[in-house]
């Protein structure tokens, strides 16, 4: 057994204020944008010189860079969990669907910061070490997905056809998931274009891909709506709670 690798009192407080940056940081972006989101802005409201804040980035681009990890982070953990769920494979990819939809809800910000940051003439402009971590978080998502399709293949639930590739089938479901998610966060008017319930029309799609490829249970033999409610029951409770607690806290929020 490996010895556990302790860190210094140094190393935690570098940590502690570089966490503390980046709370600001998000809080900025979230409320002003790219545009609005300065160095000068950090380093008065957490009362720290513009020189330490570049001891942690080089620009604002980096800081965020550090955002998007920072939340693939918190994505990959919610993944690794809804990959878990003892039940059929599709079940467990139901699972990552709903970690993904709660990503999207407890942090919103998050495909704001990806298209900024995917943008060329930023891209240039951040550290590539940091970018490499972000890709690397990114793959790791992808590698959970692609593990439950393998899964599915082992265990009969699913036959691909000899021209597709697990990670296909895992692009389709990326592909699906990431996309809705932008059009909701780019506050796109859904509704005048006939969709009432985006994340009903995107389990629906899912189901229709899914059934598409055979992978058993197929929905029609299965009720997986009440296979979301124990899913989220079991698995994410305490994001539920989140949420429902952020929902009480605006709803109370004293009027200006």
């Amino acid at each position: 057994m490996e010895p556990t690798t302790l860190k210094t009192r140094k190393q935690r407080e570098l940590e502690q204020r570089e966490e503390l940056f980046l709370s600001i940081a998000r809080r900025h972006f979230i409320a002003e944008g790219y545009f609005g989101l300065n160095m000068d802005k950090i380093a008065l409201e957490a009362e720290y010189s513009k020189g330490t804040i570049y001891q942690h980035f080089r620009n604002k681009e980096d800081v965020l860079v550090a955002l998007s990890v920072q939340t693939m982070e918190k994505r990959k953990a919610l993944f690794s969990r809804g990959v878990q769920f003892a039940g059929y494979s599709r079940q467990k990819i139901q699972a990552i669907g709903l970690a993904d939809v709660l990503f999207a809800q407890l942090y919103p910000e998050h495909h704001r910061v990806e298209q900024v940051i995917r943008s060329a003439s930023i891209r240039d402009r951040t550290d590539p070490d940091k970018h490499n971590l972000l890709r690397q978080c990114e793959q790791s998502c992808m590698q959970t997905v692609s593990g439950v399709v393998e899964l599915a293949i082992k265990d009969g639930d699913l036959t691909l056809p000899p021209e597709r590739t697990p990670q296909d089938l895992t692009f389709g479901l990326w592909s699906i998931a990431v996309g809705a998610s932008l059009i909701v966060s780019s506050g796109t008017q859904l509704q005048s274009l006939g969709v009432t319930d985006p994340q009903e029309a995107v389990n629906h799609n899912f189901d229709m891909l899914l059934d598409g490829y055979q992978w058993r249970p197929l929905s029609h033999e299965f009720d997986y709506r009440a296979s979301e409610q124990l899913i989220l029951k079991i698995v994410f409770a305490a994001e539920i709670d989140c949420l429902q607690a952020r929902k009480l806290s605006y709803e109370h929020q004293e009027p200006i």
